[in-house]
């Protein structure tokens, strides 16, 4: 069992939680039963240690299953009993559940993402806040969304907030980082999908689904949380939309917004 939580092994998974650390590793951290769960299941190959104290490996049991599956898979896997002083050490969390890993990333290349013929693209664009991207690529999961691209000013997706906040969707929908808006539209525009804006100048989203236009395959641009997209963001989209407001709230918050537009876009989708 790792005890000691001053061990230079617990000081370097902590500095996991830096980007600049992360970057140059190539690694990224994982936190909590849900998380590990997630990627012990879907994707095991990028798990490469985990620790759990005993109280939470025998609380949460079929995560013990999902070690020796994962390991069957993955030799490489190693894990590891500690206490909660050393979990504590490691988390980025102010109350840690018990289990943290150490995951590799492994982001998606845009010429994969759209040679696969997708229907449904998100494109996020200097997004800003971990939990506005998290709830996004949850939503997107939940959705059916076939990928998620994120442009170079966009918030780091393997930052600890956002992968907490996305629930174990990172491992289920395929993503790539460090985009360029024009590229991306343009590759989008490529594949066949029309390019949408979420923009709070544009047409009636209500008046666009009767129309029908969202059952065709759509890339849709999400922009930064204060200022939205630019005059030159916009004009790199076939066209702007937005969600009519109908009682007294100034506006919706971006990932509420983003989810309601994944929806109606998959609902109209499925409907054909």
């Amino acid at each position: 069992m790792l005890e000691n939580p001053r061990a230079a092994r617990v000081r370097t998974i902590r500095k996991l939680s830096q980007r600049t650390v992360r970057r140059e590793t190539g690694r990224f951290l994982l936190e909590g039963p849900q998380a590990v769960r997630e990627a012990l299941t879907y994707r095991p190959d990028l798990v490469e240690d985990l620790f759990a104290t005993p109280t939470a490996l025998e609380k949460h049991g079929d995560i013990r299953t999902l070690i020796d599956d994962a390991q069957a898979e993955n030799p490489d896997l190693e894990w590891e009993y500690a206490d909660e002083a050393v979990i504590d050490a490691m988390s980025d969390t102010v109350t840690p559940q018990g289990f943290v890993a150490v995951a590799k990333q492994n982001p998606t290349g845009l010429k994969d993402i759209f040679a696969s013929e997708p229907k449904l693209v998100v494109i996020c664009e200097e997004v800003r806040d971990p939990g506005n991207l998290g709830t996004i690529l949850r939503a997107a999961d939940a959705a059916g969304a076939d990928a998620v691209v994120l442009t170079g000013r966009t918030v780091d997706p393997f930052n600890p907030k956002v992968v907490r906040s996305t629930t174990g969707s990172l491992f289920h929908v395929p993503f790539a980082v460090d985009a360029d808006l024009a590229d991306v539209t343009g590759r989008a525009r490529g594949a066949g999908l029309q390019v949408l804006a979420a923009d709070v100048k544009g047409d009636d989203l209500l008046g666009v689904r009767s129309e029908g236009a969202l059952e065709n395959p759509t890339a849709w641009v999400f922009g930064n949380e204060a200022r939205g997209l630019t005059g030159d963001d916009l004009a790199l989209c076939d066209r702007a939309l937005r969600l009519p407001i109908y009682g007294a709230a100034e506006s919706l918050n971006l990932a509420t917004a983003a989810s309601v537009c994944l929806y109606e876009t998959a609902f109209a989708q499925r409907s054909m």
